[in-house]
Formats: structure tokens, sequence, C-alpha cells
């Protein structure tokens, strides 16, 4: 029969187990709405740019620069805001909401590559806000509440821009990359801080 093991090694095992089960269980919040307003206003001002665009490509090339642009802003405003808060972008919570967010939008960026290269362009807009409500859900499990119903709205509005011409597709892409994140934003940054 083997010696049992010391009292302090069975305390720090259960400390370990029950803080791995803490982390599994808590969300990630620095999900920054002052910031998801910002992306909405310049999404909103890519939606009246992409309104005037001349070509299916221009406007392409107005919504891709409107994406890194916003990216930045979301980016900055969530280092910002988990730097204040103290979190760490390599715990759990974190590492479980950037793969279930970044995996769809991964896939959307292949598909994007595949319809444009095909020419079809109407098929961008509804892709687009089917794929961030997608992920926009999946990694809102991960979240606060709010997250994944921002993220049903989208779907909804991918959807509804399926059956629409280029003018309503344009529309439903400033309603759902702007006003879903100006709506969405106020009311994280009066609810989680920020």
């Amino acid at each position: 029969m083997t010696d049992p093991a010391p009292i302090h090694e069975h305390a720090l095992s259960n400390l370990r187990y029950i803080r791995d089960a803490m982390e599994r269980a808590s969300a990630f919040t620095s999900i920054p709405g002052w910031g998801g307003v910002a992306v909405g206003v310049t999404a909103v001002a890519a939606a009246v740019v992409g309104h005037f665009a001349p070509t299916w490509r221009a406007w392409l090339l107005t919504w891709l620069i409107e994406a890194v642009v916003a990216g930045f802003i979301a980016g900055v405003t969530m280092f910002r805001k988990a730097r204040k808060a103290h979190v760490s972008f390599s715990g759990g919570p974190a590492r479980r909401f950037f793969v279930s967010y970044f995996a769809p939008i991964f896939a959307g960026a292949v598909l994007t590559l595949l319809l444009t290269d095909r020419g079809y362009f109407e098929a961008l807009a509804p892709m687009w806000l089917l794929v961030y409500g997608a992920s926009t859900v999946s990694s809102g499990a991960y979240s606060i509440p709010v997250v994944p119903v921002m993220g049903i709205c989208s779907i909804i509005l991918g959807i509804a821009a399926c059956f629409g011409g280029f003018a309503v597709q344009n529309a439903l892409m400033g309603a759902g990359f702007g006003g879903l994140h100006v709506v969405f934003g106020l009311v994280i940054a009066r609810r989680y801080g920020g």
C-alpha cells in the first residue's frame, strides 16, 4: 500500500480543479460597447458610400476597407477594455470566444474569395450578414447575453438580403453592420461598463 498524498498536495489539486471549473464557467466580458458604436458609425458611412459605388468591385472595395477599419476599432477598444478590467486574452473564456468568433469569419473570407472570383457579387451581402451572425451567436455563448441576440438579428437581416437587389442589400448591410452595432453597443456600454 502506498502512502497517502500529503494534505497540501490534495488541497492544491482541489484548488486547481475549482479554478479550472470557474474559468470554464466564466464569460468573456471585454466586448467594447463604445467600440461597437464607433464600428456602427463607420459601417453606416460605408453603406452611404457603397450606395453610390459605380460597380460591384467598387462596392466590394468599400466594404472591405470598412472591415479593416472596423476590425482595428474593435481590436483597440477591446484591448483597452480588457486591460482596464484586468482580463487576459490568453485565458480560457477569451480563447473560447475568439475561436468560436473567428472560425465562421475565416469561412466567410474563403467564400468571399470564391464568390468574387466567380462574379457572384450579389451573394456577398447575404453571406456576410449570415456568417457574421453565426459568428456572433457562437462566440456569444462565451460572452455576455446580449451578444447572441445581436447575432440572431444579423442572421435575420442576412436572410432578408437574399431576396433583395443591390440597394436593398447595401441598406441591410448598413443596418446590420451599422445599426445593430450602434444599438447593441449602447446597450453594452450602459449595462456592461463601456
